[in-house]
């Protein structure tokens, strides 16, 4: 019979590390009050990147909470005997944000383009009032201007800071970002796009069938190529028995 996970540990799926815990949401708030520190979102997807990039591959090990995002990674934990909930990471970013809102937290976002991020902030601002914006920075900023952002990051000293860089870049950047201490630093790839309403999540009828993914590969044809890599995890893992 399959355990349920009463708190939060640390396996694996293909080698790459993944936190089982009954809700990330408590587990990332409980992050917050110990000493912070990084959030990755996992799915099959990024779990074969994590296996041919090395540098991907540190910065989840590295990371503080790894929650499974992708459909993938729950079917391969639950033939390990785990029975956990998928847990999007656009859901927990939202909770936070909200949580942020409603205690004064500092917040940073970085990612996206520039018109993105001007939609993004102005949408966060009126429907999170409370909601305390120490940094906003799009994603193409030029390479000789991310030292001196870096350094403005730090020095505001963010609680929560959310970056829509696309992966394997947000996680990397996170995880080797010189003085980061304290807050939580999560990649939230695409979130941003669909908080300031540019792009449309999947519904919620689809999220129920775990073909979330077929509604981005419609959105995005270029994506196909990536998704070439969804059959490989699946056999990985029944390979693995």
């Amino acid at each position: 019979m399959a355990s349920t996970a009463t708190e939060p540990l640390r396996t694996r799926v293909l080698g790459v590390p993944v936190s089982v815990c009954p809700d990330v949401f408590a587990a990332a708030l409980a992050l917050r009050q110990r000493s912070g520190g990084q959030i990755v979102t996992l799915n099959a997807e990024m779990t074969m990147a994590a296996k041919a990039d090395p540098a991907l591959g540190a910065a989840i090990a590295a990371a503080s909470l790894v929650i499974p995002d992708g459909a993938g990674v729950v079917w391969a934990l639950g033939r390990q005997g785990y029975r956990v909930r998928r847990s999007p990471g656009i859901e927990l970013a939202r909770d936070l944000l909200t949580h942020a809102a409603s205690h004064g937290w500092r917040v940073a976002l970085v990612g996206a383009s520039p018109e993105v991020m001007e939609q993004l902030t102005a949408r966060l601002r009126q429907e999170l009032p409370g909601l305390k914006l120490v940094l906003h920075a799009h994603g193409y900023q030029p390479a000789e201007a991310w030292p001196g952002l870096e350094q403005q990051l730090l020095a505001a000293r963010p609680d929560l800071v959310l970056a829509a860089l696309g992966v394997p870049r947000q996680e990397t950047w996170i995880q080797q970002l010189p003085g980061r201490s304290g807050g939580l630093w999560m990649g939230v790839g695409g979130s941003f796009d669909v908080w300031a309403g540019v792009k449309k999540r999947a519904p919620a009828w689809m999220g129920a069938l775990q073909i979330e993914w077929l509604y981005r590969l419609i959105q995005e044809p270029s994506r196909w190529r990536r998704m070439l890599s969804l059959p490989k995890f699946a056999w990985e893992v029944l390979r693995q028995g």
